[in-house]
């Protein structure tokens, strides 16, 4: 009887919430949809946002870097919204770029999507005069090749070294014949089939939300975002 006291007072005396089930953090979770775009947060949320990105958009990365950290600390990490991101690509520099961003694996992702939006103004600049350079790609190389050239001669090379990178590494995600489908195959879908008319653009538990281009508009559309 005495044990049992003890046992029983020691139980008294341990926090309820201590045997309360931890909270998921949900941004942590990170998984590769069947269009392969790149999903944060519970395959169960209510509200599934789809965010329809490309690289060279300076709109984009605006909302990247004002928007996304509020949608992802405010709703997908309490599990009540999950974001996926797909690509819409706009031209051969937005197709680098989106190519690099695959690299690593679906554990890496955000964190290289963030890089190059937080970097944009870095390397445009060196974009715009690779292109007034380059206006016309030469004729009789590989698209491969000529989209590593575009990666080592504009900077995306050198951001993507900062995160761990080898040329080697960057030369074959670039060159990967796989990602290049999904990636082409995301683009097709956004403009012809989804038809968004811009980016960043989103689709909301697969609605289009016409006019939806920025942080506030998408806000106000999430569950307790109008508050």
């Amino acid at each position: 009887m005495k044990r049992h006291a003890i046992i029983l007072c020691l139980a008294a005396s341990v926090p309820a919430t201590a045997f309360a089930a931890k909270t998921i953090d949900w941004t942590t979770r990170i998984t590769v949809s069947p269009a392969g775009g790149h999903v944060m947060g519970n395959p169960a949320a209510p509200a599934k946002v789809v965010e329809y990105i490309s690289y060279t958009c300076s709109h984009c990365a605006h909302f990247v870097m004002e928007g996304a950290p509020q949608l992802k600390e405010g709703w997908v990490k309490t599990g009540k919204a999950s974001v996926e991101v797909r690509n819409a690509v706009r031209d051969r520099y937005d197709l680098t770029a989106a190519l690099l961003a695959r690299c690593g694996g679906p554990s890496r992702f955000y964190g290289s999507h963030a890089a190059l939006f937080a970097n944009q103004s870095a390397w445009m600049p060196q974009i715009e005069a690779y292109e007034a350079a380059n206006s016309a790609p030469p004729a009789g190389k590989a698209p491969s090749v000529i989209l590593q050239d575009i990666g080592r001669k504009t900077g995306l090379y050198t951001l993507m070294a900062k995160r761990g990178f080898t040329p080697k590494q960057l030369d074959s995600c670039v060159a990967d014949p796989a990602a290049m489908k999904v990636v082409t195959g995301m683009t097709n879908d956004a403009w012809k089939n989804v038809k968004i008319s811009g980016t960043p653009g989103f689709t909301l538990n697969g609605k289009l939300l016409t006019g939806v281009s920025t942080w506030e508009a998408l806000r106000a559309t999430l569950p307790g975002g109008s508050n």
